[in-house]
């Protein structure tokens, strides 16, 4: 069992620390938590095994390995490697967004929020480099001229699914994190539960009546007993895990303030949407160090991805179920060209939007080159 009595004292004894820090008392040395960068967590040359291995773009891999294995390249060389990665993503979106579903519109769409916001810190970072500028704002026009087309077409091609999450689909549903998440080990379940603990029916009603898309004539902010009940389940792996995440981050996004009201657990009183943030990341990223420890088995590598995503930027989502034998029921899943999967392309290219995001964050804020 997950201790939750131990949970509660850890931020208890935050809240004690941070009233401590108010008042002039110096607080006590806090842990040390896991930072979940995607630069110093993990090596592109691991994202970049799992690419080529997941039937992604030959040619998008190749740069992504280019770009994680060069631990000593300054940060005009990982931009532009980042760049050439990202223009050849657009290419191939614009010849396959007849045939992506709505996982991969929106990985797309996140891509496009993350490098609008690298954009927009490019005159703090390296305001001389004209030529790099250029590139990203062609890249932005072409990505708002696509997703719109592809917009349209998921209309046309599945409008149950897309009245279901129409609102996830627009640029302005997303908000880039101005600051990147930790992880704590003090929060990590001592082992996960045997099977998922939802299945994909119920995660999808409980994000539709989040979002407002669902029954009660469009009223977003829904919160059942039953979804706040399976939505706080400790112990959760694979997809149950990342859909918990996910549904606090889309009542983050959708301006819920209510997940947690109605909770009568006396051991869950104190927690907030916040702690079950920092909880679900810390296991995604337990998850992630073993999947690595394990030499990347084949049958786990886009839930690695996908945790990667959510844990690192708060961004990406799967929307898609699960068996109890943990492999993906991929309901509306496709196929690409070259046999590249819709979804693993949209978690692939949303991560190099944070990759980009994340180097011009990090320059902006230190104001001293990356190596």
């Amino acid at each position: 069992m997950f201790n939750i009595s131990g949970v509660r004292n850890h931020f208890a004894n935050r809240f004690a620390k941070k009233k401590s820090a108010q008042t002039g008392n110096q607080p006590t040395t806090p842990q040390r938590k896991h930072v979940t960068d995607p630069v110093s967590t993990w090596r592109a040359v691991t994202v970049a095994d799992l690419l080529r291995k997941a039937t992604m773009s030959t040619h998008l891999a190749v740069v992504v390995a280019l770009i994680l294995a060069s631990v000593d390249a300054t940060h005009q060389d990982v931009v532009g490697e980042l760049l050439l990665a990202l223009e050849k993503a657009a290419v191939f979106f614009e010849k396959e967004f007849r045939h992506t579903n709505l996982d991969g519109v929106v990985g797309f769409q996140i891509l496009n929020v993350e490098v609008k916001e690298a954009l927009r810190r490019w005159p703090h970072t390296d305001p001389g480099n004209i030529h790099q500028i250029s590139r990203v704002k062609r890249l932005v026009k072409r990505l708002n001229s696509i997703i719109a087309q592809a917009v349209l077409r998921l209309q046309e091609s599945d409008p149950t699914y897309y009245r279901e999450f129409e609102p996830i689909l627009g640029a302005d549903f997303w908000t880039v994190p101005h600051m990147w998440n930790t992880s704590n080990p003090a929060l990590v379940y001592p082992a996960f539960r045997e099977v998922e603990c939802f299945d994909e029916k119920l995660s999808d009603k409980c994000m539709t009546l989040l979002l407002g898309t669902g029954k009660y004539n469009g009223t977003p902010c829904i919160v059942t007993n039953s979804c706040r009940n399976i939505m706080t389940r400790f112990g959760c792996p694979d997809y149950s895990l990342s859909h918990q995440l996910l549904y606090f981050m889309f009542g983050e996004m959708r301006g819920c303030y209510n997940i947690l009201q109605g909770e009568r657990r006396e051991s869950r009183a104190n927690l907030t949407d916040h702690d079950y943030k920092m909880i679900f990341c810390s296991n995604m990223m337990k998850c992630n160090v073993e999947f690595e420890n394990n030499g990347f088995p084949i049958q786990r590598r886009d839930i690695f991805m996908e945790n990667k995503k959510e844990r690192s930027h708060g961004l990406e989502r799967n929307l898609l179920g699960t068996t109890n034998s943990h492999k993906r029921v991929k309901r509306r899943e496709k196929t690409l060209k070259d046999g590249c999967y819709s979804h693993m392309t949209a978690v692939a290219v949303s991560t190099l939007g944070g990759y980009m995001n994340f180097y011009q964050t990090e320059q902006d804020t230190t104001k001293r080159p990356l190596t």
